[in-house]
């Protein structure tokens, strides 16, 4: 029996969709990092209970600290994006989480350079706080090895494909490394965003909206780059095509990065059959609702949907661009200094 709430919502459901296609299934999947990451804080003595935990967040994030917080006795100061919706906000401050959402901005850029920028100003004054660091600390890593366990339970030694945003490199990445660790053939897709530095798509901008939280516009320090075998940059539009398609044709309802890594491991699939493909879906589609299930009827057909094989970031174009990473270095740009 579950002592709170936040241990039933980490694990996920792994759903098979279709021969050789499987959904990594979470209601909110970085409880499973934040509940770890605080736990683990608490039982080396990095902070006590009482302290107040403080990070930045596009939305998913914000909720998970929330709830571990909730779970361990923690306060909780939160500086949102401005994609923090008003169902979000409200649970905020329901579970007793202060947040300090930043005004509307076209850009991630700027959304991001303004929530770093505020949570150093709340160091520097509270220097007590503790910077939970989620886009840079491995410790986000550790929660994700009991569901790796789950995930090779249940699929034994069969070869894998594994493809989800890339983000905070903290599921992507840190899945495939204690996958690894049970069996040596698993493959990494990340998916990606335009706009994004960490895999050297910043040059080139999706007119529509940014789908938040599987790219970034600064340097993540806990991306691994050599975990990850091939990239898939998706644009707005194609995203939101592979959500009303997961959603019509498997009734599954998730996010907008959900569409996207969606459409990436069916690619992987069709091009290596003899593969199971994962894909993560990292949160349900409520907050997507106005944004993208309205549009349904925009929705392209999804057979009618292939990516541009690129051998370069120069070469990449909207919608769909995919490109053999195999293991390299980080771009110059996406080092943190």
């Amino acid at each position: 029996m579950d002592e709170h709430i936040s241990e039933a919502i980490s694990r996920p459901d792994l759903i098979r969709l279709d021969d050789g296609l499987l959904c990594l299934r979470f209601e909110t999947m970085k409880v499973v990092s934040a509940l770890a990451a605080v736990r683990h804080l608490l039982d080396t003595g990095a902070v006590r209970r009482g302290d107040t935990l403080v990070d930045s967040s596009s939305g998913i994030y914000a909720y998970a600290l929330a709830l571990a917080c909730h779970r361990y006795g923690m306060r909780c100061h939160i500086v949102g994006s401005t994609t923090v919706d008003h169902t979000l906000r409200t649970q905020l401050g329901i579970l007793g989480a202060r947040l300090e959402q930043m005004p509307p901005s076209s850009s991630l850029k700027l959304d991001q350079d303004r929530r770093v920028a505020r949570v150093r100003e709340i160091l520097r004054d509270h220097p007590d706080h503790h910077w939970m660091r989620q886009y840079h600390d491995a410790i986000h890593y550790l929660g994700y090895e009991a569901v790796a366990d789950h995930i090779h339970t249940l699929t034994g030694d069969a070869p894998l494909t594994f493809a989800g945003g890339v983000g905070s490199g903290a599921s992507t990445g840190a899945l495939t490394h204690y996958l690894r660790k049970r069996s040596a053939d698993v493959r990494l897709a990340g998916v990606q965003p335009y706009g994004s530095v960490t895999f050297g798509s910043a040059h080139v901008a999706d007119p529509e909206i940014i789908i938040a939280g599987i790219g970034s516009s600064i340097p993540f320090g806990n991306v691994r780059h050599d975990l990850y075998d091939v990239l898939h940059w998706l644009s707005f539009d194609a995203a939101l095509t592979g959500s009303v398609d997961l959603l019509r044709r498997h009734a599954v309802f998730a996010g907008l990065s959900t569409g996207a890594a969606y459409l990436a491991a069916r690619w992987e699939r069709r091009e290596d059959p003899g593969r199971t493909a994962v894909f993560i879906a990292a949160d349900t589609g409520h907050r997507y609702v106005d944004t993208v299930f309205a549009r349904h009827q925009e929705a392209s057909r999804i057979e009618d949907l292939a990516p541009r094989q690129v051998r370069g970031t120069d070469e990449l174009a909207l919608p769909w661009s995919r490109m053999r990473w195999d293991g390299s270095p980080a771009p110059e740009e996406a080092v943190l200094r």
